[in-house]
């Protein structure tokens, strides 16, 4: 038929109607408002997480400080794979940015070679990685230790996208798999680990015309080990195949990422064309578009469940700086207890160190309080830790305590165990009468696979 023939100059677009309906774009209800919540979830840290965390430097074991910015910012989705696999066409078509200037710039060879921050504003705009990073109200400003070099890799984008009000995307640079990583200039391995740490939801994308699993992507996976929940898998351009070949592909990347992957469910692959053309003639059209849509409803599973989810980040975190003080309190006591008047502090402290199941300091803290045994850290962690932080700089949890604000360890147990999940319980009662959002979150000590169809 003579329309075939105009098509071929100009692939025809995708209608765009279940991206809008799916993701919710066009009601106009206002957008739940968790001030209030925020608010005393930024006073529940400040008063019972924070100072035991300060006192004890867990800092400088995790490397994560909880800045105000990350309390109140926007859930993050986060985009990695190798290059030129269609991570970039991927946001400009959920955003509908194709044709418009702010178009993320697509092509065949390696273009994204920078991080690129998609967030809200009032009108488009660019914003460098410097100005980002100093501005504390962002949630991007601890970006600032990886250095100079990474700054300038670091690059802001403001559209105003109703789904942005509920998101922030995150594009990174491809994957090159023959590439050192100091070619790059900057830790990229540990650039990647501070956005993974953060993100809501990581998709992996991989192209099926060329899936070689090579070092840096291995790399990769060790670095997502833990977020396994968060992670989806996107087989895209899947109608650049054509059906037997795709599922022989299929096959590949599983088989590929199995070893790389070591948990009991593995993580969702969805296989479609995340862009705005029509789909290649005689492929699976319903089947991608099915696919698309339930990728489209778990995003929006996402931003649905953003509060529960900060809620159940913080109270995550205060389990792990409790443990840690626990920890440290425990190396200190046994410190005490080793030292005579005649003894000396050094080598009595090394001898703990390097040996701490002799003085049963791990074990006596799962026996003492209802810890997992995978929530320990390492012991190796704590070498390092000493290392730098003398343990005579510490004091004991039984001293930090005083008259008016009560003892630290107290406070951040009452967190864990009533006003974080009573936080929760307020938010969740509201949303759906008859769920209580543990089921959601699961207040107990290992959360829950959050994201996983009920």
């Amino acid at each position: 038929p003579p329309e075939e023939v105009e098509d071929a100059s100009e692939p025809t677009k995708r209608d765009r109607s279940h991206l809008e309906s799916t993701l919710k774009l066009n009601e106009e209800k206002p957008a739940d408002d968790f001030s209030g919540v925020l608010q005393r979830l930024r006073k529940i840290y400040h008063s019972s997480i924070k100072p035991l965390e300060q006192s004890y430097r867990y800092n400088e074991l995790r490397q994560h400080e909880i800045t105000d910015g990350e309390i109140t910012s926007k859930p993050m989705v986060l985009f990695l794979g190798p290059w030129s696999v269609g991570k970039s066409s991927m946001i400009n078509y959920l955003l509908g940015l194709d044709d418009t200037p702010y178009q993320l710039y697509t092509g065949a060879e390696p273009t994204t070679s920078e991080f690129t921050v998609i967030m809200h504003g009032p009108k488009l705009k660019t914003i460098e990685g410097i100005v980002m990073a100093a501005d504390s109200a962002r949630s991007f400003s601890p970006l600032e230790k990886f250095g100079q070099n990474f700054l300038e890799k670091l690059i802001g984008i403001e559209v105003p996208h109703k789904l942005l009000e509920r998101v922030t995307f995150v594009d990174t640079p491809g994957i090159i798999e023959n590439r050192k990583q100091q070619e790059r200039g900057y830790p990229f391995n540990d650039v990647c680990q501070w956005f993974i740490d953060r993100a809501d939801l990581i998709f992996v994308v991989f192209d099926p015309t060329k899936l070689d699993v090579g070092l840096e992507l291995e790399m990769l996976f060790r670095q997502l080990k833990g977020r396994e929940s968060q992670i989806r898998i996107i087989l895209n351009k899947a109608d650049s195949l054509a059906t037997q070949e795709l599922m022989r592909v299929y096959g590949a990347l599983f088989w590929s990422l199995a070893p790389l992957i070591n948990v009991t469910e593995p993580p969702r692959v969805y296989v479609s064309s995340f862009w705005p053309h029509e789909y290649q003639p005689d492929t699976h059209k319903e089947l991608f578009l099915k696919e698309e849509i339930s990728l489209l409803e778990d995003l929006n599973q996402v931003i649905e469940n953003r509060m529960e989810n900060k809620i159940a980040f913080i109270r995550q975190h205060a389990i792990r700086v409790r443990i840690h003080a626990l920890l440290v309190d425990r190396y200190l006591q046994t410190y005490k207890d080793k030292m005579t008047f005649f003894s000396d502090g050094e080598l009595v402290f090394r001898d703990i160190v390097e040996d701490p199941d002799k003085f049963f300091i791990f074990k006596s803290i799962l026996a003492k309080t209802n810890v997992s045994k995978f929530d320990l850290p390492n012991r190796e962690a704590y070498k390092d830790f000493f290392g730098i932080n003398p343990i005579t700089s510490f004091k004991l949890l039984s001293q930090q305590c005083s008259y008016m604000g009560g003892c630290f360890l107290e406070k951040i147990e009452k967190a864990i165990a009533r006003e974080l999940p009573d936080l929760l319980g307020s938010i969740g009662l509201g949303k759906k009468p008859n769920v209580l959002s543990c089921d959601i979150t699961g207040c107990g000590e290992t959360p829950k696979n959050r994201y996983r169809k009920p």
